[in-house]
């Protein structure tokens, strides 16, 4: 995009979205999970609306669409661009307070905030790479919300570029901002046939240059013990307590492997992330994560021995194992579409960076879409620390993913 300026409004988009208190919440029973999700959908309808998107609207669930019209006669496919609207539950998104550190002289950021909230060189070395841009942050008491509202804000400018110069060629595209993505249901009622797209993208990933073809394959996992309750005075020979079942469990966990803080890269891992229960009854609940089906169940097998192995040492007591399956590997369907991955990096290239492909250690909507019928891979917002109080972002990096979004567009409507 040599001939006109890019990324007129993606950070006055940014500043306005991360406002939004979006955070989704696990277990709510509702969908979307908290209802402050459409605050931000409803602002995003009318944004939309007042681009020209005449049939941009929300549903029920919380789901945005709009299209843009095709502009030109030649027989180019349809192409969706989506993006996530809600935050972690693991970190307030509440109040955010953006901070632009304009011409980033390098070293670390003291987030004003909360000076214990420092973003080092040493644990973000794609920093050390931004040298001279505006670096955005939030100010330390909150996560900023660029996982995903970098996304939204990026495609919403692309869309106004094409909106406000007429000259530039594209086929149909369609947008769709989505809740509860950070809860694993982001797609649950997406009706995927009515988006009418034959390819769709994701803008949902970090380092900007990356196109992501492949995600973890994950389940979840409950184990709940079953001791046998008896009144503790009376206690000797008949108590058989749960918790401490659960306790000599959890101790028999791998302890320098097969963990998320000992993994990186391709390995995948068992991950207890939350324990309730009481003297009759205790459940562990896991998140497994492998890039191989074949790996995800030698993991559950593993754990479903040590449960076995756990309970011969407390008579009477037993458990139940159950598996639910989250998300599979992207990459299966992916390669049976090479050409919406070689778009993406025919893209990035177009915009004079090196395209790499990347594997995502976690998931995306994408991941649910391309098993749904839609390939979908996954683009790069320029973003980093995601879920924590040390996210940022570079505006110029922001504006380089406007741009890989505008050639994405741009290579489609020459197919």
């Amino acid at each position: 995009m040599k001939e006109v300026e890019i990324g007129e409004t993606v950070v006055e988009r940014f500043l306005r979205y991360v406002k939004y208190d979006t955070q989704s919440a696990e277990g709510t029973g509702t969908y979307p999970s908290t209802e402050k999700q459409k605050e931000l959908a409803k602002r995003l309808v009318e944004e939309l609306k007042e681009l020209g998107l005449k049939d941009a609207s929300m549903d029920q669930y919380g789901y945005v669409t709009a299209t843009l019209t095709a502009n030109t006669q030649r027989s180019s496919p349809i192409i969706g661009l989506a993006a996530h609207m809600d935050t972690s539950p693991e970190v307030s998104g509440k109040d955010v307070k953006p901070q632009i550190h304009r011409n980033y002289s390098g070293g670390d950021i003291v987030l004003p905030g909360e000076s214990n909230q420092i973003i080092r060189i040493s644990d973000s070395p794609e920093l050390a790479k931004k040298i001279g841009n505006d670096i955005i942050t939030s100010d330390g008491t909150t996560l900023l919300g660029a996982d995903d509202k970098a996304g939204i804000a990026e495609i919403m400018d692309a869309v106004h570029y094409l909106v406000n110069h007429p000259e530039f060629e594209h086929g149909t595209i369609k947008v769709a901002f989505t809740p509860d993505e950070e809860v694993g249901t982001g797609v649950k009622y997406f009706d995927v046939k009515k988006f009418g797209v034959k390819y769709a993208y994701t803008l949902d990933g970090e380092t900007i240059g990356e196109v992501e073809n492949e995600t973890f394959c994950a389940d979840s996992v409950t184990i709940t013990f079953r001791g046998v309750p008896f009144h503790p005075g009376y206690a000797k020979g008949k108590l058989v307590n749960s918790i401490k079942i659960a306790s000599t469990f959890v101790e028999k966990l791998p302890r320098g492997e097969l963990s998320p803080e000992t993994t990186e890269k391709k390995e995948g891992y068992v991950h207890p992330n939350a324990i309730q229960g009481g003297v009759e009854n205790t459940t562990v609940k896991f998140i497994i994560r492998d890039f191989e089906v074949k790996g995800l169940k030698e993991k559950e097998e593993l754990l479903r021995n040590l449960a076995e192995k756990t309970v011969q040492s407390y008579p009477r007591s037993s458990f139940e194992f159950k598996v639910e399956e989250s998300y599979r590997n992207m990459k299966y369907v992916l390669d049976k579409y090479p050409e919406a991955v070689e778009k993406a990096m025919e893209a990035v290239r177009m915009a004079g960076l090196d395209p790499r492909l990347h594997s995502i250690r976690g998931g995306t909507d994408g991941a649910r879409l391309c098993y749904m019928g839609l390939p979908t891979p996954n683009i790069a917002t320029g973003g980093h620390n995601y879920h924590s109080k040390l996210e940022w972002i570079s505006v110029q990096d922001m504006k380089k993913a406007v741009e890989v979004i505008l050639n994405l567009i741009r290579v489609w409507t020459k197919t």
